[in-house]
């Protein structure tokens, strides 16, 4: 019978693609030689030269960019994000213990993406959790060592700043050492607006109660034609970035996301990836990048198909080789599955976010194969492992706890604390 740890729900056997893909990844890791000679033979001038700078460790620009996106192999821009990887974390795969609170799923926006909220007339048909529910939910976690507390949910009309404020402070009194990584821009538009608050006076007002960072959520795509088809009310692109540049002035740290994959172009995903760049260059308070995927289940954009595993790794590499000051690139496990996830670390890869514990409800509901996303710390050290490189815990600020390259499986799967 096999281990927990080498045997997962659903596993399926890897298509013709994905073994080309491994076999990528085996020629990656053959050493720099490999990636030098695949840039000197690079029969396409224009993708030669990028392909020198990213040697150099020059920036590419934005039409370098969609160059890499239009005209560039998966195996050429896979091997360069790879070297990038390499060159920045070696072998190291971060990941974290977390757990998410979802305060509620009613929303006030009708975004046409989305599986996952139901609008305040139909708030029968979702769930809106009490203080008293959230903390149980956190006390839950009492004596384990989980380090981080992910809060994201609708925007939800009578949940608003005093609300959260009061959430955040019964977790910091009960727990100070668990890390609050809450609220999208849009929810934090949102109570800001209500409070009658500016940004800075809401920002800092969360700040004071127990809010340690910001997820990165939200942003979407930034191209205003795009965003008035897939999301017209939510907060705009400028109102995003303000809200993240005022938190990077606090001293708070966020992640950046982008939603990929669903009616956007190339260009639009260029785009959105320079002013993250632009944002970055000016504060350097962005901790992470993390591309996420458009599921199309259950959605008012059920008629849009998914993007196939090759448009995924060639989004994953262009975003490492193009978003050169991010010092992390992140899949979100379980929004692509286990085995792609596995991939992306291929690609330019460098974080697997966290154990999940089954917490949040956002992808499966919109189809993704996860449907009840949890992975033991056993299981997600196997699952890095099990591709050859190096499973790393860190905290939400990216300081390492612990690295897991000469711990045995085997008595990680008999000690209760990771299982």
């Amino acid at each position: 019978m096999k281990s927990k740890w080498t045997s997962f729900p659903g596993r399926r056997k890897f298509s013709f693609v994905i073994l080309k893909f491994i076999q990528i990844y085996r020629g990656m890791n053959s050493g720099k030689t490999l990636v030098h000679a695949l840039v000197k033979n690079q029969p396409l001038a224009a993708l030669r030269a990028i392909g020198e700078k990213v040697l150099n460790k020059e920036r590419i620009y934005a039409e370098e960019g969609l160059l890499l996106f239009e005209k560039a192999p998966l195996s050429y821009i896979g091997a360069l994000a790879n070297h990038v990887r390499e060159q920045l974390h070696g072998h190291k795969t971060y990941f974290n213990r977390n757990f998410h609170i979802e305060p509620t799923n009613v929303c006030v926006f009708s975004c046409a993406f989305c599986s996952y909220s139901r609008l305040y007339a139909h708030r029968d048909e979702g769930w809106e959790l009490s203080l008293e529910q959230m903390m149980d939910m956190v006390r839950k976690y009492d004596g384990k060592a989980v380090t981080e507390v992910h809060i994201v949910g609708g925007v939800h009309p009578k949940m608003n700043l005093s609300f959260f404020a009061e959430l955040l402070k019964k977790i910091k009194n009960h727990r100070p050492d668990l890390h609050i990584k809450g609220f999208t821009a849009v929810e934090l538009d949102y109570m800001f607006k209500k409070a009658k608050l500016t940004t800075e006076e809401g920002m800092k007002s969360l700040h004071e109660s127990g809010l340690d960072s910001l997820p990165g959520g939200g942003a979407e795509i930034f191209a205003s034609d795009i965003r008035e088809i897939i999301c017209p009310d939510k907060v705009d692109a400028e109102g995003w970035i303000h809200i993240h540049r005022t938190a990077h002035r606090l001293g708070m740290h966020s992640n950046a996301t982008m939603l990929y994959g669903h009616i956007e172009k190339y260009h639009h995903r260029i785009d959105h990836m320079e002013r993250l760049r632009n944002l970055q260059d000016e504060t350097g308070g962005f901790n992470a990048f993390i591309p996420l995927k458009f599921r199309n289940k259950q959605n008012d954009m059920s008629h849009v198909p998914e993007s196939s595993v090759i448009e995924d790794m060639k989004l994953y590499a262009v975003s490492r080789l193009f978003m050169d000051n991010f010092p992390h690139l992140k899949a979100y496990w379980p929004m692509l599955g286990r085995q792609n996830a596995q991939l992306t670390l291929s690609f330019g890869v460098n974080d697997l976010d966290g154990t999940i514990d089954d917490s949040t409800k956002i992808y499966s509901m919109a189809g993704s194969e996860e449907k009840h996303p949890s992975l033991s710390t056993t299981q997600l050290v196997a699952l890095i492992k099990q591709v050859k490189r190096e499973p790393v815990e860190r905290d939400t600020l990216y300081h390492e706890i612990k690295n897991y390259k000469h711990i045995d499986l085997a008595a990680m799967d008999a000690d209760a604390s990771y299982n």
